[in-house]
């Protein structure tokens, strides 16, 4: 159970960090976006990040070993980028129309997800 809440909270928290890092750049399509200075969109961004760690946080409690989590240290931020990539590739597909997934980058998943796997296997 301690996984599967470790796992939710990540998706959840970079939802929010990908906002956060990359949504600023369509402010600009918004009437309310098109004049904002670059300090006003930090600001922006830093309360969206903010709801990323009010989930990351906890997420990497819950799932470290040493808290009685199932993942060590390196599995969690295996897990943590994969899932960054995941949340990344959504967004970039929805939101910025003109990004198109190619051969390469499946490749690139593909590889990461076999990083994955290795990670986690007991050799």
């Amino acid at each position: 159970m301690r996984g599967l809440k470790t796992i939710i909270f990540l998706f959840i928290s970079n939802t929010f960090m990908t906002f956060a890092w990359y949504g600023h750049l369509k402010f600009k399509d918004y009437s309310w976006g098109k004049n904002l200075g670059l300090f006003a969109v930090i600001l922006i961004s830093w309360g969206l990040a903010f709801f990323e760690y009010l989930f990351q946080v906890p997420a990497n409690r819950a799932g470290f070993n040493e808290d009685g989590g199932p993942f060590n240290l390196v599995q969690l931020k295996t897990i943590q980028e994969a899932i960054t990539l995941t949340v990344f590739m959504i967004f970039a597909t929805i939101f910025f129309k003109s990004e198109k997934l190619a051969w390469n980058h499946l490749v690139g998943f593909g590889l990461i997800v076999l990083a994955v796997f290795v990670i986690f296997k007991k050799w």
